[in-house]
């Protein structure tokens, strides 16, 4: 098996020779850069498996360097590290493009954890695009349909953008109608880790895919709460 690569996009002298030693130690290549401008240029260099971005750094923030990259079409796993914990925060970061983030301060076994579900998540989505028998195959729920293949979602006969981690948000729940998730389970399926303190994760992105798929997110009919419980997808209509 091929070593990974990780470029590390940190302006903190110590925290990324930190996060570059933990990385090397766990098997990983990492190339360091102090900030957005080089992060941008190695990236587009030398394409890597993961990317590690400080949210505050000179040159082009973190948000801003995640913003270019996916209007350049870049779809590498993008982990953001922020100082910054508010729930406009989490969603902003996730609206330009982030699969994760991690709050600092943080725990580097946190940190290795998160690094190891997302380049999974991205191994286990290139052997189903690969593997995939059929492309034009969908799913339906009333007016939503699914292109699991094509990585596709049509509401109304309209496509929809979703991030990478909205899709496989939305697959999940598609592939199981009218079951109930708890949040640590819809993270152990779809992010690939469970752990206390992050399940806020799953509920920013049931939010922004109400945002997305309900005519009203405060009364959504598709996606609905279980309270107690956890979410699920309503029952597809016969």
């Amino acid at each position: 098996m091929d070593m990974k690569t990780i470029l590390v996009a940190e302006d903190q002298t110590d925290i990324r020779n930190l996060l570059a030693l933990n990385l090397r130690s766990a098997g990983y290549a990492v190339t360091e850069v102090a900030d957005g401008v080089a992060a941008l240029a190695s990236h587009s260099a030398h394409a890597h498996d993961l990317l590690v971005l400080d949210w505050m750094m000179p040159g082009i923030d973190g948000l801003e360097l995640c913003k270019t990259l996916r209007a350049r079409g870049c779809s590498t796993p993008i982990l953001m590290l922020t100082a910054k914990s508010t729930e406009l925060d989490r969603v902003l970061g996730l609206e330009l493009g982030a699969d994760d983030y991690l709050t600092k301060p943080f725990s580097l076994a946190e940190l290795l954890a998160r690094v190891k579900a997302l380049l999974r998540r991205a191994d286990l989505l290139r052997a189903a695009q690969a593997s995939a028998p059929n492309p034009a195959s969908v799913l339906r729920n009333g007016e939503l349909t699914l292109s699991p293949g094509r990585r596709q979602v049509a509401l109304h006969g309209k496509v929809l953008d979703f991030t990478a981690l909205e899709f496989d948000l939305l697959l999940h729940f598609a592939q199981h109608p009218g079951h109930v998730f708890s949040r640590g389970q819809l993270l152990n399926a779809v992010w690939g880790y469970s752990h206390d303190g992050y399940e806020h994760t799953v509920t920013t992105h049931i939010n922004r895919l109400r945002a997305k798929l309900e005519a009203d997110p405060m009364r959504p009919e598709l996606i609905l709460t279980v309270r107690g419980a956890g979410y699920k997808m309503r029952d597809a209509p016969n």
